[in-house]
């Protein structure tokens, strides 16, 4: 979000959380791209906040009760209001349970734990919810429209446009078993809690094969995970690095750092394999900041 939005949407955070008798005198940013992740103190919630034409807010709220009910690892929603989508000046504010970090990171052993607890528990449910695919073809239009990315070089959208065709044709081909996922089970949406690992962000829920949800964690996380098709998860991890590379290099991205992240994305798919997962790319950028 642009900084008066990001002043907006915590003004509006903070109104929707007191009008709820949720009192608040600190709102603290935990994350800012295309919605904003808060802190809410002293009440201890978690508030998330997207403009009103973002729209995943309902669907988000109602995976997490549904996910919840079947016992899923995810992070729930505040219990001591109702599980509702609150509008105020354009936005839309959702509140859940504030988890302190217990550590820095979860143990790939947890992790892939977690991760095959909560796909064999999204499996309980039934939700319309589109394929991975339509995800794809939203990356897609970002590289065939130069009005959508204008600073990526011709050649590269040529090449990235045909890859992630290609790469989809594949996966598709194979008609491997789909289901539900979470879409994008990466790093930065698993909390270590005194619950143990919960994944939260589930306005990315889409359904795939579980290798497209593997794509997105640590090699280590994988070789913990019973029953991978390797080779179904080598193309979605392409897979995942194209799309990814899109939204670096979509106009007006906000998240840190990526432009060097767009490149760094164009270069993986170029060198060829083994592709790199997005923690080692992480890893670089920490590296190279040092």
């Amino acid at each position: 979000m642009e900084t008066s939005d990001v002043t907006r949407a915590i003004t509006a955070a903070t109104s929707v959380a007191t009008s709820l008798d949720l009192p608040v005198d600190e709102a603290i940013v935990l994350h800012s791209s295309n919605r904003l992740a808060l802190r809410l103190k002293p009440c201890g919630v978690l508030a998330r906040v997207a403009p009103v034409e973002h729209g995943a807010a309902r669907l988000e709220v109602e995976l997490a009760q549904r996910l919840t009910a079947v016992g899923c690892p995810v992070g729930r929603l505040e219990p001591r209001v109702d599980p509702l989508v609150h509008t105020c000046d354009g936005f839309d504010v959702t509140l859940w349970i504030y988890y302190e970090p217990v550590t820095p990171h979860v143990s790939p052993v947890d992790y892939a734990k977690a991760l095959e607890r909560l796909h064999a528990g999204i499996r309980k449910i039934d939700v319309p919810i589109p394929r991975f695919t339509d995800r794809v073809a939203e990356a897609a239009e970002v590289f065939a429209n130069p009005s959508l990315s204008p600073e990526l070089a011709d050649a590269d959208r040529r090449y990235l446009s045909a890859r992630l065709e290609s790469l989809r044709r594949a996966i598709d081909d194979r008609g491997a078993v789909e289901q539900l996922l979470h879409g994008e089970p990466h790093q930065g949406n698993v909390l270590s809690t005194n619950d143990g690992p919960l994944f939260i962000d589930l306005e990315t829920c889409c359904r795939g094969p579980v290798e497209f949800d593997l794509a997105h964690v640590p090699e280590a996380v994988c070789e913990r995970y019973p029953s991978i098709d390797q080779a179904l998860l080598d193309e979605c991890r392409q897979l995942v690095l194209a799309m990814v590379a899109a939204w670096r290099w979509a106009r007006g991205d906000q998240f840190p750092n990526g432009k060097w992240f767009g490149e760094e994305l164009v270069r993986a798919l170029r060198d060829g394999p083994p592709w790199p997962t997005l923690d080692t790319l992480n890893r670089r950028f920490n590296g190279r900041r040092r």
